[in-house]
């Protein structure tokens, strides 16, 4: 049966507005993240979901509750959602980021993780979505990594392609499974 996951990022945070790449720690919403929060909920208002899923980092907690807390959906947290563990990178400035973040595809990030780990995390949850939620259909509120991870996933890009692939913005992905 097949599993469908609409993956929405976190709304924006302060660390966002100044630039930072927050990676495991903890950052606030700011109030244009709060509404953005709100936004997704109305966004997705007329749609169906079994449960709302977001990484455990407040953020991403933060943007579930705001945008469905109200219709009573089952929202859990999973760490396996999380950012990837910049290290010793953690909140340097996205810049900094952007221009190494190729080198750790299979070497961690000093003192923290690679993105194949953080894709293996990310692979472990959707294994266990599938058997749990057979024919179901998921939110997803996480991070970049967790992008990363299920466009390599799901669309068979390599980690480094997704990595390398211009950001831009849209109001959520949708990624099904079939098998």
């Amino acid at each position: 049966m097949a599993l469908t996951i609409v993956f929405e990022t976190h709304s924006t945070t302060f660390d966002n507005e100044a630039g930072l790449s927050s990676g495991r720690s903890e950052t606030d919403l700011s109030p244009t993240g709060e509404a953005e929060a709100r936004a997704l909920g109305a966004r997705r208002a007329n749609e169906s979901f079994d449960a709302v899923f977001a990484s455990d980092l407040g953020r991403a907690r933060r943007t579930a509750e705001l945008a469905f807390a109200e219709r009573g959906l089952l929202i859990e947290c999973d760490e396996r959602l999380r950012e990837i563990d910049y290290g010793a990178l953690t909140c340097q400035p996205r810049a900094v980021i952007d221009a190494v973040r190729l080198r750790y595809v299979e070497a961690p990030f000093p003192g923290g993780e690679s993105y194949r780990e953080a894709t293996a995390r990310v692979a472990e949850y959707v294994a266990e979505m599938k058997h749990r939620f057979a024919g179901g259909r998921l939110c997803v509120i996480g991070h970049s990594a967790t992008h990363v991870a299920l466009e390599h996933l799901f669309t068979g890009v390599s980690i480094e392609g997704a990595l390398s692939a211009p950001y831009r913005w849209q109001p959520g992905w949708e990624y099904r499974h079939d098998r």
